[in-house]
């Protein structure tokens, strides 16, 4: 089913040095701490102290209810693109969502994709292949770049919408007080349930930090990771539909994980559509998500793919 043919042109796999921006002797520790901290307390799921069937429902669970409703629905198609409207109580719970994802608030994850929209695959792209796979996966929230640091002009540029919303200013103050109040809920829930079914003090608090690991953690690094591989990977391996000016593909084993991010040759020729699967057979998890908002009353003004693109598609195509 894939496309690459002549009328698509093929993309580059190398060649950019780091944005110019970037310093390569500072690590920026309030992303570098975090991130490290995550990936090793995620091996304690190994340990079988730390293991229960309700933490992996969990975090099953939480990577739609948190990395897809709140990153892909909301941070990405809702605020980055505008691709539907929704009634603001709404918007505002997803972005909650989205914000323990450990993903940054909304206003620095909107400008930082947008400005990488604007420069796609650039050496002003934040996070481009083409410098090394692992800067586009996640190297490049481990250095500072000052372009992205510098909050007045980049989120001026980037996301004045966005912090119009007093809502949006706050979640960038109390960022860390919200994630550790989801932290806290999933422990406190768990040692309350185990208590509730007269288990000890000692199987209360193993429990609850099982919850804590699988519905927490387990699930925050796997979402990082299905994120970040649409910047890596879906702009290395796959196929073009389109004749777009960067190096996105379209790569089925990255939609399948990232719930519909990975047919990211579609988005970035047509990046307001909040429907990013083109064909029939182009599964888009999150798309379905926005259907269903639409048919409870919680979405509208949802943007559908241009038909001047498949009918110029169609042409090239002959």
């Amino acid at each position: 089913m894939s496309t690459n043919d002549a009328a698509v042109p093929v993309a580059r796999t190398s060649g950019l040095p780091l944005p110019a921006a970037v310093k390569r002797d500072r690590i920026l520790w309030r992303n570098a701490i975090p991130l490290i901290s995550y990936h090793l307390l995620a091996f304690l799921a190994f340990a079988p102290w730390f293991f229960s069937w309700t933490g992996v429902i969990l975090a099953g669970l939480g990577y739609y209810g948190f990395g897809v409703l709140g990153i892909n629905v909301c941070y990405h198609r809702l605020l980055t693109h505008r691709g539907f409207a929704s009634p603001k109580w709404f918007e505002h719970t997803l972005a909650v969502l989205g914000v323990c994802c450990l993903q940054d608030a909304p206003a620095r994850w909107v400008a930082a994709h947008r400005r990488h929209h604007q420069y796609s695959d650039e050496q002003p792209d934040p996070h481009t292949p083409l410098v090394n796979f692992f800067w586009a996966h996640m190297g490049w929230l481990l250095l500072e770049n000052t372009d992205l640091t510098q909050s007045g002009v980049f989120y001026g540029q980037y996301a004045k919408d966005i912090l119009r919303d007093p809502f949006y200013k706050y979640l960038e103050r109390y960022i860390f007080w919200i994630l550790a109040g989801s932290w806290l809920a999933f422990f406190v829930g768990g040692f309350a349930a185990e208590s509730l079914l007269h288990g000890s003090i000692a199987e209360a608090s193993q429990f609850g930090a099982s919850l804590v690991l699988w519905g927490v953690v387990v699930r925050t690094v796997a979402v990082w990771h299905a994120t970040w591989s649409v910047n890596s990977v879906t702009h290395i391996w796959g196929y073009r539909t389109y004749a777009t000016d960067d190096d996105s593909r379209n790569n089925t084993l990255i939609a399948i994980v990232a719930n519909g991010e990975g047919w990211h040759n579609n988005h970035h020729a047509d990046q307001r559509a909040a429907k990013h699967g083109h064909q029939w057979w182009e599964i888009d998890t999150s798309f379905l998500f926005i259907r269903l908002f639409a048919a409870l009353g919680l979405a509208r003004d949802v943007v559908m793919p241009n038909p001047a693109l498949a009918a110029r598609r169609a042409k090239e195509r002959g």
